[in-house]
């Protein structure tokens, strides 16, 4: 009984966290007609409390079509962020992967120091970071260019962080019986580090992905174009009249996030317990 009883605040307790997602799901098909029924009471600023059924009445997939087939800023939002999106992971797996494997297979006290500093580095939120980071990418002229918002992502300290942990999993024995049998530095790279530090690696470009796009605050800070502008920041600029295509443009916007999330969610709890783990 305590079980079954467990079992059900659990399930309660998820199904409230679940229940925007799912709010939002069912409004992308409401009519508008439906949805200004709905809301109304907050819409127009009354005092009077907003109500939703569970099913649409009326299903319809107008409000999709007219974001994907009439709305061309929409896409080209969207392509911004993808486009964001891809440069910032592809950055790190040329930045951040050779860094951690650096600091996981030639270990000494310079490196376990500059680590240290990494992590600090990895604790600091983006505000702090925000002045210097402007007055940087401003010297290098790339601000109001996606190159402003890629660059900073591209050297993050965080997928280091986790790739270097993923990476001490590795016996050094392993490493210097290679080197023993004459295998040069980067072959040893590719063909132990990478397959064996695969987890850390997938973990981070899941995480990476889901960070980034969804991304705000950086893209506010060092863009002015809205023709630059990635998705997470076209959401918010849905007028209150097109309320059924901001519940489809939300809607949009996670279908790629969940399905990497899917796809990659035991590469990411693999490389979690990795990071959790003690050298």
């Amino acid at each position: 009984m305590r079980r079954k009883i467990l079992s059900l605040l659990f399930f309660a307790m998820a199904f409230v966290i679940c229940l925007p997602v799912l709010m939002t799901v069912l409004g992308a098909f409401m009519s508008d007609y439906e949805l200004n029924r709905n809301l109304s009471p907050v819409l127009a600023g009354g005092n009077h409390m907003a109500h939703w059924q569970l099913l649409p009445l009326y299903p319809t997939l107008s409000h999709y079509l007219d974001m994907l087939l009439c709305s061309p800023e929409y896409l080209i939002v969207f392509w911004n962020s993808a486009k964001i999106v891809c440069c910032i992971l592809a950055g790190q797996l040329l930045v951040g992967v050779p860094a951690a494997w650096a600091f996981a297979g030639y270990r000494s006290n310079g490196s376990r120091r500059l680590f240290r500093l990494y992590v600090v580095l990895m604790l600091m939120p983006f505000q702090v970071t925000m002045l210097s980071s402007y007055l940087v990418l401003d010297g290098l002229q790339v601000l109001n260019t996606h190159a402003s918002v890629i660059l900073p992502a591209v050297f993050s300290t965080f997928p280091v962080f986790l790739i270097y942990r993923s990476f001490c999993t590795i016996p050094q024995g392993m490493l210097e019986a290679a080197r023993i049998d004459g295998a040069g530095e980067l072959r040893i790279f590719l063909h132990i580090g990478l397959p064996l530090g695969s987890t850390g690696v997938l973990s981070a470009m899941v995480l990476g992905f889901l960070e980034y796009w969804s991304m705000i605050e950086q893209p506010m800070a060092f863009l002015k174009d809205p023709a630059l502008m990635p998705l997470s920041l076209y959401l918010p600029e849905v007028r209150p009249g097109q309320i059924g295509n901001a519940f489809a443009a939300a809607v949009i916007a996670l279908v790629p996030a969940a399905l990497v999330f899917m796809i990659g969610q035991d590469y990411l709890e693999q490389g979690i317990i990795a990071a959790a783990m003690k050298e």
